[in-house]
Protein backbone atom coordinates (compact mmCIF):
# COMPACT_ATOMS: atom_id res chain seq x y z
CA UNK A 1 0.00 0.00 0.00
CA UNK A 2 3.05 2.12 0.16
CA UNK A 3 2.70 3.41 -3.44
CA UNK A 4 -1.21 4.07 -2.97
CA UNK A 5 -0.32 5.82 0.07
CA UNK A 6 2.37 8.32 -1.87
CA UNK A 7 0.11 9.35 -4.31
CA UNK A 8 -2.53 10.06 -1.79
CA UNK A 9 -0.57 12.04 0.18
CA UNK A 10 0.58 13.58 -3.21
CA UNK A 11 -2.80 14.70 -4.29
CA UNK A 12 -3.46 16.47 -1.50
CA UNK A 13 -0.11 18.35 -0.66
CA UNK A 14 -0.56 20.88 -3.03
CA UNK A 15 -4.13 21.79 -2.28
CA UNK A 16 -5.76 24.40 -0.01
CA UNK A 17 -7.55 23.43 2.90
CA UNK A 18 -7.68 20.84 5.51
CA UNK A 19 -7.76 17.13 4.86
CA UNK A 20 -7.95 13.56 6.23
CA UNK A 21 -8.10 10.31 4.37
CA UNK A 22 -8.18 6.75 6.16
CA UNK A 23 -8.24 3.61 3.75
CA UNK A 24 -8.39 -0.17 4.28
CA UNK A 25 -7.96 -3.14 2.51
CA UNK A 26 -10.90 -4.88 2.41
CA UNK A 27 -9.62 -7.70 1.21
CA UNK A 28 -5.76 -7.59 2.37
CA UNK A 29 -6.38 -5.75 6.07
CA UNK A 30 -3.71 -3.03 4.87
CA UNK A 31 -4.77 0.43 6.01
CA UNK A 32 -2.90 4.01 5.97
CA UNK A 33 -4.05 7.06 7.28
CA UNK A 34 -3.58 10.75 6.76
CA UNK A 35 -4.82 12.37 9.93
CA UNK A 36 -7.52 9.91 10.49
CA UNK A 37 -8.30 10.82 13.91
CA UNK A 38 -8.74 14.34 13.20
CA UNK A 39 -12.60 15.22 13.63
CA UNK A 40 -14.28 17.20 10.63
CA UNK A 41 -18.28 19.15 10.30
CA UNK A 42 -19.90 15.54 9.20
CA UNK A 43 -22.29 17.40 6.78
CA UNK A 44 -24.45 14.76 4.81
CA UNK A 45 -22.15 11.91 6.23
CA UNK A 46 -23.88 11.94 9.48
CA UNK A 47 -26.58 9.48 7.46
CA UNK A 48 -24.47 7.01 7.06
CA UNK A 49 -24.93 5.98 10.81
CA UNK A 50 -28.52 6.81 10.79
CA UNK A 51 -29.03 4.60 7.96
CA UNK A 52 -27.19 1.76 10.25
CA UNK A 53 -29.55 2.49 13.13
CA UNK A 54 -32.90 1.74 11.09
CA UNK A 55 -31.66 -1.75 10.28
CA UNK A 56 -30.40 -1.91 13.88
CA UNK A 57 -33.53 -1.58 15.53
CA UNK A 58 -34.84 -3.27 12.37
CA UNK A 59 -32.92 -6.31 13.18
CA UNK A 60 -34.04 -5.92 17.32
CA UNK A 61 -37.85 -6.20 15.90
CA UNK A 62 -38.67 -2.39 17.63
CA UNK A 63 -39.71 -1.45 14.00
CA UNK A 64 -40.02 -2.92 10.54
CA UNK A 65 -38.57 -1.29 7.41
CA UNK A 66 -42.09 -1.20 5.60
CA UNK A 67 -43.86 0.99 8.79
CA UNK A 68 -44.51 3.82 7.48
CA UNK A 69 -44.64 7.57 8.79
CA UNK A 70 -46.49 10.62 7.14
CA UNK A 71 -44.69 13.61 5.45
CA UNK A 72 -45.61 16.84 7.12
CA UNK A 73 -45.44 19.94 6.01
CA UNK A 74 -42.88 20.82 9.33
CA UNK A 75 -41.15 18.19 8.12
CA UNK A 76 -40.21 19.94 4.84
CA UNK A 77 -36.48 21.38 4.75
CA UNK A 78 -34.08 22.71 1.80
CA UNK A 79 -30.80 21.46 0.15
CA UNK A 80 -31.16 17.68 -1.32
CA UNK A 81 -33.80 16.02 -1.82
CA UNK A 82 -37.02 15.46 -3.23
CA UNK A 83 -39.01 15.67 -0.48
CA UNK A 84 -39.10 19.20 -0.05
CA UNK A 85 -41.21 19.52 -3.29
CA UNK A 86 -43.75 16.82 -2.19
CA UNK A 87 -46.95 16.82 -1.15
CA UNK A 88 -47.48 16.98 2.99
CA UNK A 89 -49.70 14.01 4.10
CA UNK A 90 -47.85 11.37 1.74
CA UNK A 91 -46.84 7.97 3.74
CA UNK A 92 -43.21 6.67 3.04
CA UNK A 93 -42.03 3.32 4.10
CA UNK A 94 -39.08 3.56 6.14
CA UNK A 95 -36.49 1.73 3.53
CA UNK A 96 -37.73 4.62 0.85
CA UNK A 97 -37.05 7.13 3.54
CA UNK A 98 -33.25 5.58 3.50
CA UNK A 99 -32.87 4.99 0.45
CA UNK A 100 -33.59 8.77 -0.27
CA UNK A 101 -31.17 9.96 2.65
CA UNK A 102 -28.63 7.92 0.97
CA UNK A 103 -29.06 8.22 -2.67
CA UNK A 104 -30.36 11.85 -2.54
CA UNK A 105 -29.04 13.30 0.48
CA UNK A 106 -32.67 14.14 1.07
CA UNK A 107 -32.22 16.56 4.41
CA UNK A 108 -36.50 16.11 4.94
CA UNK A 109 -35.92 12.17 4.91
CA UNK A 110 -32.98 12.73 7.14
CA UNK A 111 -35.08 14.70 10.15
CA UNK A 112 -38.07 12.42 9.51
CA UNK A 113 -35.39 9.57 10.80
CA UNK A 114 -33.81 11.55 13.37
CA UNK A 115 -37.33 12.08 14.91
CA UNK A 116 -38.03 8.89 14.85
CA UNK A 117 -34.92 7.25 16.55
CA UNK A 118 -33.80 10.16 18.60
CA UNK A 119 -30.29 11.67 18.40
CA UNK A 120 -29.36 9.37 21.75
CA UNK A 121 -30.04 6.18 20.22
CA UNK A 122 -28.07 7.78 16.87
CA UNK A 123 -25.04 8.25 18.81
CA UNK A 124 -25.46 4.73 20.82
CA UNK A 125 -25.42 2.67 17.70
CA UNK A 126 -22.31 5.18 16.90
CA UNK A 127 -20.40 3.86 19.51
CA UNK A 128 -21.49 0.12 18.99
CA UNK A 129 -19.89 0.19 15.53
CA UNK A 130 -16.84 1.76 16.51
CA UNK A 131 -17.53 5.42 15.68
CA UNK A 132 -15.97 6.31 19.04
CA UNK A 133 -14.88 9.66 18.08
CA UNK A 134 -17.81 10.98 16.49
CA UNK A 135 -21.12 13.00 17.23
CA UNK A 136 -24.39 13.74 16.65
CA UNK A 137 -26.22 16.77 18.01
CA UNK A 138 -28.70 17.99 15.82
CA UNK A 139 -31.06 17.80 12.46
CA UNK A 140 -30.13 18.91 9.26
CA UNK A 141 -30.82 22.45 7.61
CA UNK A 142 -32.05 23.55 10.77
CA UNK A 143 -30.20 26.67 12.63
CA UNK A 144 -31.78 26.62 16.40
CA UNK A 145 -30.40 29.40 18.13
CA UNK A 146 -29.30 27.13 21.36
CA UNK A 147 -27.26 25.12 19.58
CA UNK A 148 -23.95 23.78 21.95
CA UNK A 149 -22.44 21.62 19.24
CA UNK A 150 -22.30 20.55 15.95
CA UNK A 151 -22.40 16.82 13.78
CA UNK A 152 -18.96 15.55 14.06
CA UNK A 153 -16.76 12.84 12.09
CA UNK A 154 -13.47 11.37 12.00
CA UNK A 155 -12.59 9.22 8.72
CA UNK A 156 -10.82 6.55 10.66
CA UNK A 157 -14.89 5.73 12.25
CA UNK A 158 -16.33 6.53 8.36
CA UNK A 159 -13.68 4.23 7.18
CA UNK A 160 -14.43 1.69 10.08
CA UNK A 161 -18.53 1.77 9.08
CA UNK A 162 -17.36 0.73 5.44
CA UNK A 163 -15.16 -1.78 6.42
CA UNK A 164 -18.05 -3.58 8.80
CA UNK A 165 -20.37 -3.01 5.75
CA UNK A 166 -18.49 -4.79 3.47
CA UNK A 167 -17.53 -7.53 5.75
CA UNK A 168 -21.23 -8.06 6.50
CA UNK A 169 -20.68 -7.37 10.15
CA UNK A 170 -22.24 -4.07 10.68
CA UNK A 171 -25.89 -5.45 12.09
CA UNK A 172 -25.91 -8.63 10.36
CA UNK A 173 -25.02 -9.50 7.25
CA UNK A 174 -28.56 -9.69 5.86
CA UNK A 175 -28.49 -6.14 6.91
CA UNK A 176 -25.12 -5.23 5.32
CA UNK A 177 -26.13 -6.54 2.24
CA UNK A 178 -29.31 -4.18 1.90
CA UNK A 179 -27.65 -1.12 3.12
CA UNK A 180 -24.78 -1.52 0.31
CA UNK A 181 -27.20 -2.18 -2.02
CA UNK A 182 -28.40 1.13 -1.29
CA UNK A 183 -25.43 2.66 -1.38
CA UNK A 184 -24.24 1.32 -4.70
CA UNK A 185 -27.58 3.18 -6.42
CA UNK A 186 -25.82 6.53 -5.23
CA UNK A 187 -26.97 9.63 -7.45
CA UNK A 188 -24.49 11.65 -6.19
CA UNK A 189 -20.63 12.13 -6.47
CA UNK A 190 -18.02 14.77 -5.84
CA UNK A 191 -15.50 12.98 -7.95
CA UNK A 192 -14.27 9.65 -7.13
CA UNK A 193 -15.45 7.62 -9.84
CA UNK A 194 -15.33 10.05 -12.57
CA UNK A 195 -12.26 9.78 -14.21
CA UNK A 196 -12.15 6.07 -13.62
CA UNK A 197 -12.94 4.01 -17.25
CA UNK A 198 -16.43 2.62 -18.21
CA UNK A 199 -17.50 0.33 -16.68
CA UNK A 200 -17.80 -2.84 -19.79
CA UNK A 201 -20.89 -3.93 -18.83
CA UNK A 202 -22.77 -3.55 -22.72
CA UNK A 203 -23.42 -7.76 -22.88
CA UNK A 204 -26.68 -7.88 -21.04
CA UNK A 205 -26.46 -9.29 -17.67
CA UNK A 206 -22.51 -9.09 -18.29
CA UNK A 207 -20.90 -7.80 -14.62
CA UNK A 208 -19.38 -4.27 -14.49
CA UNK A 209 -15.37 -4.39 -14.20
CA UNK A 210 -15.54 -2.25 -11.07
CA UNK A 211 -18.94 -1.06 -8.89
CA UNK A 212 -18.95 1.69 -5.73
CA UNK A 213 -20.85 2.20 -3.06
CA UNK A 214 -20.46 6.03 -1.48
CA UNK A 215 -21.89 8.65 0.32
CA UNK A 216 -20.95 12.21 -0.39
CA UNK A 217 -21.16 15.33 2.06
CA UNK A 218 -21.26 19.22 0.65
CA UNK A 219 -21.53 22.34 2.68
CA UNK A 220 -19.99 25.41 1.98
CA UNK A 221 -16.09 24.61 2.51
CA UNK A 222 -16.82 21.05 3.01
CA UNK A 223 -16.44 18.56 0.45
CA UNK A 224 -16.70 14.52 1.59
CA UNK A 225 -16.59 11.10 0.24
CA UNK A 226 -17.10 7.54 1.60
CA UNK A 227 -16.86 5.01 -0.58
CA UNK A 228 -16.36 1.10 -1.17
CA UNK A 229 -14.52 0.57 -4.21
CA UNK A 230 -15.11 -3.05 -5.81
CA UNK A 231 -13.49 -4.84 -8.80
CA UNK A 232 -12.82 -8.26 -9.20
CA UNK A 233 -12.65 -10.29 -6.20
CA UNK A 234 -11.17 -7.49 -4.29
CA UNK A 235 -12.90 -4.20 -2.47
CA UNK A 236 -10.87 -1.39 -1.07
CA UNK A 237 -12.40 1.27 1.45
CA UNK A 238 -11.53 4.86 1.87
CA UNK A 239 -13.46 8.49 3.67
CA UNK A 240 -11.68 11.58 1.80
CA UNK A 241 -12.61 14.29 4.07
CA UNK A 242 -11.91 17.98 3.02
CA UNK A 243 -12.32 21.41 4.59
CA UNK A 244 -11.64 25.18 3.23
CA UNK A 245 -10.92 23.77 0.22
CA UNK A 246 -12.09 25.51 -3.37
CA UNK A 247 -14.96 23.01 -3.99
CA UNK A 248 -13.78 22.58 -7.50
CA UNK A 249 -10.65 21.68 -6.53
CA UNK A 250 -11.23 19.18 -4.08
CA UNK A 251 -13.57 17.45 -6.32
CA UNK A 252 -10.25 17.34 -8.56
CA UNK A 253 -8.41 16.15 -5.49
CA UNK A 254 -10.95 13.24 -4.65
CA UNK A 255 -11.15 12.38 -8.45
CA UNK A 256 -7.57 11.98 -8.33
CA UNK A 257 -7.68 9.74 -5.40
CA UNK A 258 -10.12 7.88 -7.00
CA UNK A 259 -8.11 7.18 -9.88
CA UNK A 260 -5.04 6.04 -7.54
CA UNK A 261 -7.41 3.87 -5.90
CA UNK A 262 -8.89 2.15 -9.10
CA UNK A 263 -4.72 1.66 -10.04
CA UNK A 264 -3.98 0.29 -6.51
CA UNK A 265 -7.10 -2.36 -6.51
CA UNK A 266 -6.91 -3.71 -10.38
CA UNK A 267 -2.84 -3.99 -10.62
Amino acid sequence: MGGLQNAIERSVENVKGNWSVAVEEITGGSTFTLLGDRQFYAASLIKIPIMVTVFKLAEKGELRLRDQLILEAEDQVGGCGVLQHMSPGIQLPLYDLVTLMMIQSDNTATNMLIDLLGLERIQSVMGEIGMRQSEIHHKLMIVPVDRKATNRITALDMTTVLRLLAKGECVSLHASQQMIRIMKQQQLSNGFTSILPVPQDAIVGSISDWEVASKTGNVEGITHEAAILYAGKKAIAITILSEDADDRKAQETIAEIGTSMYSFITS
